[in-house]
């Protein structure tokens, strides 16, 4: 495998996502199918470019690494124990009830049971990529209904990981076998249980230790590295030491690492990595996809999907519904189900080297897969507006309803010296400030005297989400700070109605933030002549509307702009 082959599978792959997913866009499609397309069109089953499958799974296993890195990150572990009331009776009983269905339907058509069953536990298992994905479309990941269907899944891979032990040793033909069962599964339980403790072990102690020190540093290239170390090892390390998936492996250590204050840097550094790799598991998958198998078995592939799509939400629905959740967050954890992804391919192919499915179970598996995660954003907002009819509320992104400015709420970005005149003056005009500042030791003594600060880059697409800039009434960035109107610019994106003031050293970066949706721009050097023009004027020459006046004037003639806040 020569380093053209991977650079044309990096591009290639990339390139075709790019392009069908902006045609999906265009399409009012989830971008989410126009990846799938991508991945067939330079699949070998499809004429034209044909890109290594090998070389683009494991590009889309380090986007599996840092998505479910980065879903740990946000996961509390009140939240996470909160859940599992639900979690794990929940993923037992759909688990079960969806594959006892697609078994029985299966022997109905003349298939084995033990293809069956098989083939019911493979389908059983949903994509956790493709639920955090739909999820975070519509703001509901970091919701209770995101931290049911992410806890459920987690329970899922645990089980699935299980069985991936025990198909070997149930079907290869050693003696012994019924011994070796319980042996191998005391094993698993308790290198999972090892696994926690020494991850929990090493998120109270040794992580937040060693990231204060990289934070120290100041160097971006360095955190940055850091996270990917994290998150990389500890999923590796999971995986080879204890035998774990790597995607449970990187849950976990984005939980040990979400413990710390270092989350929310943490996780904004891996975003655009993940989001890059992320697309790539869809192309990986769409890549397996044979367009000839719907018309060489499409009796099993319908049966499937009917288990995947109608079977597995419907019973989800009606266990969480079951254990005393609302309907209203019943019905989008069930859609959120009606998919199945990565494990199933695991588990799949491990059967068919197996020799417990045939090749027409494994295209039949895939075929289904491809269509439910194409049909699985539509059928989610469907769920989504069926829940918001049943509550009589407006379906609406997120927690259902439209954010409500505050111009109380403010946002500070620095607290040096003149960010810490600026958050005086907001504290004794009764504002609500959060500040957002790179120096740790700031942050911690503004935290300890009881003010809002968050450590994290500015630089970075998801810091000012994290601090609530789509609810805040003004902006002020109160540092120098590289790039700032491409900070202006998003922000004015996420929140239209902001107002935004902005400091910058130099007059010739004034006109920049200005036409990047900047309310008010403080450009050092004009401000240093202001300061030296009114030293030079005679003060009883003057009265104070003229000394206005003269000032404003002055300030229109180096700006060349007026910089009067139009509100």
């Amino acid at each position: 495998m020569n380093e053209l082959n991977i650079l044309l599978t990096f591009a290639v792959g990339l390139g075709g996502a790019l392009i069908f997913g902006y045609v999906a866009f265009r399409l009012k499609l989830a971008p989410i199918i126009g990846y799938l397309l991508a991945g067939i069109a330079v699949g070998p089953f499809t004429p034209g470019i044909v890109v290594n499958r090998v070389v683009a799974e494991q590009f889309a296993e380090i986007g599996v690494i840092l998505l479910l890195f980065g879903i740990g990150l946000r996961f509390q572990l009140r939240e996470l124990v909160a859940v599992w009331r639900v979690a794990i009776p929940g993923a037992l009983i759909q688990s079960t009830l969806s594959t006892i269905v697609l078994a029985v339907l299966l022997h109905l058509m003349g298939w084995t049971w033990t293809s069956g069953f098989i083939l019911g536990m493979a389908v059983s298992v949903a994509s956790t990529v493709v639920m955090a994905m739909v999820l975070g479309e519509w703001r509901d990941m970091h919701t209770q209904v995101g931290h049911i269907a992410i806890g459920w899944t987690v329970v899922e891979d645990i089980l699935t990981v299980a069985l991936l032990l025990l198909l070997p040793i149930i079907f290869a033909p050693d003696q012994g076998v019924v011994q070796n069962v319980w042996v191998v599964l005391g094993l698993a339980g308790f290198k999972i249980a090892c696994l926690t403790a020494i991850v929990g072990s090493l998120g109270k102690w040794v992580v937040p230790w060693a990231l204060e020190r990289i934070a120290k540093t100041r160097s971006r290239e360095l955190f940055t590295l850091s996270v990917l170390v994290l998150a990389v090892g500890i999923a590796v390390g999971a995986a080879k030491i204890f035998g774990v998936s790597m995607a449970l492996g990187a849950f976990l250590a984005g939980l040990t690492v979400g413990r710390s204050e270092f989350a929310t840097r943490a996780a904004n550094d891996a975003l655009p990595m993940r989001d890059a790799f992320a697309v790539l598991f869809f192309v990986s998958i769409g890549m397996l996809f044979d367009p000839m198998s719907l018309v060489q078995v499409p009796l099993v592939i319908t049966v499937v999907l009917f288990v995947v799509i109608v079977v597995k939400p419907l019973a989800a629905l009606l266990i969480v519904r079951g254990l005393g959740q609302p309907l209203e967050k019943a019905i989008p954890i069930g859609a959120a189900f009606s998919q199945v992804g990565e494990f199933s391919f695991i588990l799949g192919s491990v059967a068919l080297g197996l020799g417990l499915i045939s090749g027409a179970a494994w295209n039949a598996l895939v075929a289904a897969s491809i269509i439910s995660i194409a049909l699985n954003p539509f059928v989610y907002r469907w769920a989504r507006r069926l829940a918001s009819a049943k509550t009589g509320t407006p379906v609406q992104m997120g927690s259902g309803l439209r954010p409500v400015l505050d111009p109380n709420r403010c946002i500070l970005v620095g607290y040096g010296p003149v960010g810490k005149i600026v958050h005086q003056l907001l504290l004794d005009r009764g504002a609500e400030i959060t500040v957002i500042d790179l120096n740790l030791d700031t942050v911690r003594k503004l935290r300890k005297a009881g003010h809002a600060a968050l450590y994290g880059d500015v630089l970075r697409q998801g810091t000012l989400v994290e601090a609530g800039l789509e609810t805040a009434g003004s902006l002020i960035l109160s540092a120098d700070i590289e790039d700032a109107a491409e900070i202006v610019r998003h922000a004015r994106l996420l929140n239209p109605e902001l107002r935004i003031l902005a400091r910058c050293a130099h007059l010739r970066e004034a006109l920049a933030l200005h036409d990047a949706g900047a309310t008010i721009v403080a450009a050092g050097e004009a401000e240093v002549g202001v300061a030296l023009a009114e030293a030079m004027t005679p003060a009883d020459l003057l009265s104070c509307g003229e000394v206005a006046e003269n000032r404003e004037a002055i300030r229109r003639n180096l700006y060349e702009t007026p910089l009067r806040d139009p509100s």
